[in-house]
C-alpha cells in the first residue's frame, strides 16, 4: 500500500519567526504571533507556535525563589515594670475626611497603657520627646 509522503521542508513562517528574532527575542510568542498577523499574513496559531516552540526561542520560566523559613524565638518576658515598651500607630479618619494618627504606648510586664496621643501628624521629634 503507498502512502503519500510530504517533503520535510521549512514553512515560511519559520524564516519569518527568525528574521524577528534579532529584534524581539525577549519578549515571548505573542509578541511574534502579532508582529506576524500585523503583515496581514494569516497563519495558524498552533502552526507558528510549534515553530516558535523547534527554533527554541521559548523564554525560560524563571522559578519563584523560596525564602527559608525564619527561626521562631520566644518572646521576652519583661521582669519588671517598665522595662519593655511596645509602641503602636493606629489611624483614622474624622467625619469631614481628615486623617488623624494616635500614638500608643504600652507596657509589656502589667500591660499598662503608658501614653496615648492623637495627633494630625507625628514627627520623630516629637516621638523622641515622648519617650524620653
Amino acid at each position: 500500500m503507498y502512502y503519500y509522503g510530504h517533503k520535510k521542508r521549512r514553512p515560511t513562517h519559520y524564516f519569518k519567526i527568525t528574521g524577528f528574532g534579532g529584534e524581539i527575542s525577549y519578549k515571548g510568542f505573542e509578541t511574534y504571533y502579532g508582529k506576524i498577523r500585523l503583515e496581514d499574513v494569516l497563519w495558524n496559531r498552533k502552526r507558528v507556535l510549534r515553530v516558535y516552540r523547534n527554533i527554541n526561542l521559548k523564554l525560560r520560566v524563571k522559578r519563584k525563589r523560596r525564602i527559608p523559613c525564619r527561626i521562631k524565638e520566644k518572646l521576652i518576658v519583661p521582669g519588671t515594670v517598665n522595662e519593655t515598651w511596645s509602641i503602636d500607630f493606629t489611624s483614622d479618619a474624622l467625619s469631614n475626611g481628615r486623617r488623624f494618627r494616635v500614638l500608643n504606648i504600652i507596657d509589656d510586664y502589667n500591660r499598662e497603657a503608658l501614653i496615648n496621643e492623637a495627633f494630625y501628624s507625628i514627627p520623630s521629634i516629637r516621638l523622641v520627646q515622648r519617650l524620653k
